[in-house]
This record gives structure tokens, sequence and C-alpha cells, in this order.
């Protein structure tokens, strides 16, 4: 039987908590008891989920990056019937890094009624507790593995006056933020680690002067800082610096990450084109 007044079933987006379980909202959870359907990005943690919330979904699915797309027409079947179906991921907003974008696409495309019930969602709530400038930010999920892919995905933004969001994962958070100080230079860094739980902590300090993160538990949300100064440095102090770096030896790709860190506005690539130029 459907929630909503349409001959069309209604798809629900649900926000579930972060850590704290006081945080499902009451709409959330009477969505969550009575439609027939819950699609959840990890069937077994929804099902912990639920039983310590107190919930019993009427029918639990997979629903994960692995298997939206194959899962998505039947999905679509059961709401062109008249059912509705909620989609909740493992924590915080379904869709914001999460599975769920191509069945609210597919439901926009086919005229199937979505509704999102708000509530917990990392990015956001790390922002609102990290006292960095907010406003722009841009949220990029998990940032690309390979340093080359990092790079193309973060220079464009070392020339624009933004705060920066992404998760990352502990074994990776210390190499990843020294290579960012090559990419971004001293920035304000907000590491927030355990969101809502007993072990809540953010923690506070710049791009030019990591500490020690090797004990770093639980998931963590990373938000950098706007820059400082949008003044970039000429073409010929990118010369100079060059000039300076070069007796200290290195490969060419290797001296121009050495300038990039003494400039502001240069990617890495940019001075290795420019060092290169016949």
């Amino acid at each position: 039987m459907s929630l909503s007044d349409n001959k069309s079933g209604k798809l629900y987006i649900v926000a579930t908590p972060l850590g704290n379980g006081e945080d499902l909202s009451p709409r959330a959870r009477h969505i969550l008891e009575e439609v027939p359907l819950v699609l959840a990005e990890d069937t077994k943690r929804a099902g912990l989920n639920f039983s310590r919330w107190g919930l019993r979904a009427k029918r639990l699915i997979s629903f994960n990056d692995h298997s939206e797309e194959k899962k998505l027409e039947h999905a679509l079947t059961f709401l062109q019937q008249g059912e509705d179906i909620a989609l909740v991921s493992d924590a915080g907003m379904p869709v914001i890094s999460d599975p769920g974008y191509l069945a609210v696409k597919a439901c926009r495309e086919k005229n199937i009624a979505v509704t999102v019930i708000p509530g917990a969602c990392a990015p956001v709530t790390a922002l609102a507790g990290s006292g960095i400038a907010p406003n722009p930010f841009v949220f990029f999920g998990f940032l690309p593995r390979k340093t080359h892919d990092i790079e193309k995905t973060i220079s464009p933004f070392a020339k624009i006056f933004t705060t920066l969001i992404f998760f990352e994962r502990k074994d990776r958070i210390a190499d990843t933020l020294k290579y960012l100080f090559t990419l971004l230079g001293a920035r304000e860094v907000c590491i927030a680690r355990e969101l809502t739980k007993e072990h809540e902590e953010y923690l506070l300090f710049s791009l030019a002067d990591i500490p020690d993160l090797s004990g770093l538990l639980g998931e963590l949300t990373v938000i950098i800082g706007p820059p400082q100064s949008l003044c970039k440095s000429s073409e010929q102090e990118i010369l100079d610096l060059l000039e300076q770096e070069r007796p200290f030896g290195g490969s060419p790709k290797q001296i121009a990450k050495r300038v990039q860190s003494r400039s502001a506005g240069w990617t890495s690539s940019e001075i290795y084109a420019l060092a290169t130029k016949n």
C-alpha cells in the first residue's frame, strides 16, 4: 500500500544517524516502519541499526555501488505498481557520496515522486562544528587514491576562495594532507572524527604543521579552509624560484614540486611545463 497519493509509489530518501540513535527523526522512523521495502547500502549494517533503533523493516534488500544499476529496474517496477520504497545509506544522508543518485534520476525521468526525509549529513555536520569559513564549500566524497589524480581534482581550487571537504581513511590521512600542502600551501585544517558519537573530536591545525596522526581512529571528515591570499605568483617569480631550486638537484618534476610549495596559484604541472619550455 502506498503512503503517497499518486498512482505510483514514492521513493523516500531517508537520512539516518551518524552515530547517535536519538538523531533519527520521528518522521524517518515512521517511514522506515511503514514502507514495504527498504533499499540499504549494506543490509547487515542496516539490520543492526534498525535493531538498535527499535525498528523492524518489512523487507530489506541491498542497494549499493555494485548493485545499484542492476537492481534499479526492479525498484522502478515496484514503485510503478504503487508501492513505496525507502532508501538508506550506512549512515547520514543517502546520495551524498553514497548510492542513490541513479535511482533519484530515474524516478524524476519517469515522473515518480521522490521525497527527502532530512537529517544527519557528515560533511555539513563537520563543517558546522569546525570553525572554518563555510561559504562557499565543495564536497568531494573520497579523494582519488593516486597523487596524479588528486592533483587533477584539487588543483583547480587552489586559486578559488572556497572551503574543501572530503572523507579519508585513517591509514592514508597523513600522506594525503602532506601532499595537499604541496598543492594548496598553508591552510587551516579540521579533522572531524566519530561525529555524534561518544568520542567525537575536532582536530584543528595548519597544513604547514601537521601533527602526528598515526593513532587516529574512526570515520574521518576533513575540512580544508580557503586560501589566506589569492595573489598568484607571477611567471617571473616562478622563473626566479626555479633558478634558486636547480642547484639543489633533482629531476625537473621534483624541482617543480619544490617551487610549487614556495609559490601561490600554480600547480606543479604548470611549473614543470614552464621549467621545460624551450
